[in-house]
């Protein structure tokens, strides 16, 4: 199971695409996976045939657990306990040699399955960064008690606070490994605080859950879209949220991509759409405020050196934020192309785990859809994301060249800016967007 994004400790195999005996090729999907940042399928990392599924679907587990086993060797038996040459299939790890070597240790007990002769006690966390410890506030410390929705719904089963346990899980997170071992051992639950479900927000679920009436169809929710749900919430627990709006004129901008669209688009093959025009822009205003681009750790300010724009993309199945990795250093044409390739690859399940990592500033478009504004949430541990209303043509009463106002036809959108307070004022925050908005406005014709 590969590490699918930051502060993600652990992933559900969603669906198996091959099953047990089947033949398989290098780099062919194997399986699916899924959290809140990625809804990918997983390459196998060998030619062979599968002789073992070690993680059924639906099953959540940490990163770098093994979930598959391939035979490497052509005509090899399927099913022996030790077979000669194997290959574990790790999702997202490189292909790993196929040489036979003697087991240094001996195999790892499967998460679940406590040891009959001594119940498992939940190991010390980790050591972590001082400066991500602290208060207890941010949100690397709450990472650390964060979980599964599996372990939270057991340990609500069992009146048990996760925040009170040491996880052995990275950073210190609770498996379910960890709390079935707890709970086996007999040893005096600590009870959750009021209105706690598990390890998530103290009011995440404050009020009772609401009961299906006659006639009303219950759907669990998608994987992905409970972590999304845990995501957002963790998030408005972790920042505080503010939002700015502000007026932009694209007509300016129209009317360079209308005379220059079919040329651009001849030249590069890549259809040209407002967003390159937008995510340069935010570019360039990161550069002028760094703070915009930051991330706090405990009462430590990390001011990242890297431009890495994530954009939000709507799936029929959820969302997910594939990241342009150092935009800035993109003309027009590379962020088009890089834009619309990640954009039609996420809606193919066709992204790697590392194409939704190291994002540092959220760009999300509800505009498409035709919403005219929006206060987004902040995609932690990220301190402000950019909200793009509506593109559209609108009445505007402008200044004429003999002093008297004129009504006039201009191409215009709202843009939206949610921030962290915690860092960023709402002079800076407002000076961003004017300075997006004036880039924008001003946009060279030879910017393209």
């Amino acid at each position: 199971m590969p590490q699918m994004g930051e502060s993600i400790a652990e992933g559900t195999l969603s669906k198996w695409l091959k099953k047990v005996g089947d033949e398989v090729k290098r780099d062919e999907p194997i399986f699916e996976i899924s959290t809140d940042k990625v809804d990918a399928e997983i390459p196998a990392p060998a030619s062979g045939v599968l002789a073992e599924i070690l993680v059924k679907e639906g099953e959540t587990v940490e990163v770098q657990t093994v979930v598959a086993r391939l035979e490497t060797e052509k005509g090899a038996a399927i099913g022996k306990t030790a077979p000669p040459a194997t290959s574990g299939v790790v999702a997202g790890s490189e292909p790993k040699s196929t040489t036979p070597a003697a087991p240094a240790t001996p195999a790892p007990q499967r998460e679940g399955t406590p040891s009959p002769a001594q119940p498992r006690q939940p190991s010390p966390a980790p050591a972590i960064a001082a400066s991500h410890t602290g208060n207890g506030n941010s949100f690397e410390d709450r990472v650390r008690t964060k979980s599964s929705p599996l372990v939270r719904k057991i340990a609500a089963e069992h009146g048990v606070n996760i925040a009170s346990l040491q996880g052995s899980g990275i950073a210190g997170r609770v498996t379910k490994r960890d709390i079935i071992g707890f709970i086996e051992s007999g040893a005096p639950a600590p009870a959750a605080a009021p209105g706690m479900r598990g390890a998530g927000p103290p009011s995440a679920h404050p009020l009772p859950l609401p009961e299906a009436w006659p006639g009303d169809v219950v759907e669990p929710m998608s994987k992905m879209r409970a972590l999304i749900s845990d995501h957002m919430v963790a998030s408005r627990h972790t920042s505080a949220h503010v939002t700015s709006f502000i007026e932009i004129d694209f007509t300016r901008v129209a009317r360079i991509r209308a005379r220059k669209r079919s040329e651009f688009e001849a030249a590069t093959g890549q259809k040209l759409t407002y967003m390159p025009f937008i995510i340069k822009a935010v570019t360039q205003g990161i550069q002028a405020f760094p703070i915009m681009n930051s991330s706090v750790a405990g009462t430590n300010v990390i001011y990242r050196k890297q431009i890495n724009i994530g954009i939000a993309v709507a799936l029929e199945w959820g969302l997910i934020v594939p990241v342009i990795k150092h935009a800035d250093d993109l003309s027009l044409s590379g962020i088009t192309r890089a834009l619309n390739d990640l954009a039609a690859r996420a809606r193919a399940k066709k992204l790697s785990p590392e194409e939704v990592q190291e994002g540092t500033f959220t760009i999300t478009n509800p505009g498409v859809f035709g919403s005219l504004m929006g206060t987004p949430i902040i995609n932690q541990p990220q301190v402000a994301i950019l909200g793009v209303g509506a593109i559209e043509k609108r009445p505007k009463v402008l200044p004429g060249a003999d002093g008297e106002d004129t009504i006039a036809i201009r191409t215009c959108a709202y843009f939206s800016i949610s921030f962290d307070h915690r860092v960023i004022d709402g002079a800076i925050a407002d000076q961003f967007l004017a300075f997006v908005k004036k880039t924008i406005e001003s946009f060279p014709e030879t910017g393209l």
